[in-house]
Order: structure tokens, then sequence, then C-alpha cells
């Protein structure tokens, strides 16, 4: 269903930071996640990697390396994919209009390339009351205390806003304290 929540709206502008051919989209991205990310697919449920994780960490898009969500907005809705409640901070996230497979749906993608993560619903828990529904194959997982990949330090180095790092670094640091 179409979510009808104000921070939800269609906000997709077509053009991205990060823009690649379909043959670099394939030599960067392992099969499923070509297909999920750049072809719009779908894990099945209760398959990704990330449905059952219950680490510490921030999730980052496979496509680029943006952070996307972190460990505490994570949470566990039945629906079969990793569900979130909000994004690591705001402008991650854009939304289109999804009318495939005989429904209307917001889909989600990466702000920094336009790639596609999964879709946001209004059946989510407090505070916000989303749920975004992920595909694992469209994320990278680091947890804390890991060491970041090529992929993520290129894009908090050369694309990340001053918010993103913000973010990252807010997460971490708290997660230091503990």
């Amino acid at each position: 269903m179409q979510s009808r929540h104000t921070s939800a709206q269609h906000n997709d502008p077509g053009t991205y930071p990060i823009n690649l051919t379909s043959d670099e989209w394939k030599q960067n991205l392992e099969p499923m996640q070509y297909y999920v990310l750049r072809e719009s697919g779908t894990e099945r449920p209760f398959t990704g990697k990330y449905y059952n994780n219950k680490d510490a960490g921030i999730y980052y898009s496979a496509a680029t390396g943006q952070p996307l969500f972190i460990s505490d907005a994570k949470y566990d809705s039945g629906c079969g994919w990793p569900s979130f409640f909000e994004p690591i901070t705001e402008g991650v996230i854009l939304y289109r209009k999804d009318t495939s497979h005989g429904m209307i749906r917001t889909e989600i993608i990466d702000s920094s390339s336009g790639s596609h993560l999964g879709h946001v619903f209004d059946d989510g828990p407090p505070p916000t009351g989303l749920r975004y529904c992920m595909n694992s194959a469209a994320m990278i997982f680091v947890r804390v205390g890991e060491s970041t990949p090529e992929l993520v330090k290129n894009y908090l180095t050369n694309h990340a806003s001053e918010k993103e790092k913000a973010a990252v670094r807010a997460f971490l640091d708290k997660m230091e304290v503990k």
C-alpha cells in the first residue's frame, strides 16, 4: 500500500550523484545485489542474511556505501525482511510511487544512486509509525568495532553530506560509551 505518511511522500528527482552504466553496476555488484538494487527485485521472505541480525552496527547501501540505517532503528516486524522505523538521517532515502505487481506502494531508493532498497509502509512502531521493509542484498552491515569496507570508506570520503557523516559519528560515539 502506498504510504500516506508525510515524511514518505514521493520526492525522487530522477538524477543522482553516483551514476554508473549497467555494465559497471554488474561489475561492482553480486548477481542478487544487481537484481535487487538495479532491477527492483525482491528477496524471498525469511531468506536474507540480515533478516534476523540483532548485532549493533550500521547498514549501508550495497550499491554505494551510503549510510542508511542504524541497528537501534531495526525491529522484528514479522514480515520476513529486515525492517526499520527510520533512516539514519533525513535525505538518505528517497521515495517514489511503485505500481508493479498490481499494487500501489511506496518504493524506497538510496539518494546517492537511485538504487532500489525495498518499500515503506505505514504499519511501523512509534515514534515514526513507518516500516522500511528492506532487502538484505541491498545492504552492507558493519558491526560496531569491525573495519569499514572500502566501498563505505570511499562514500564517506567522497560523497557523504555533513549530515550523513555526523549521524555515523554520533552512532559510533554512542556505542563507544556503552
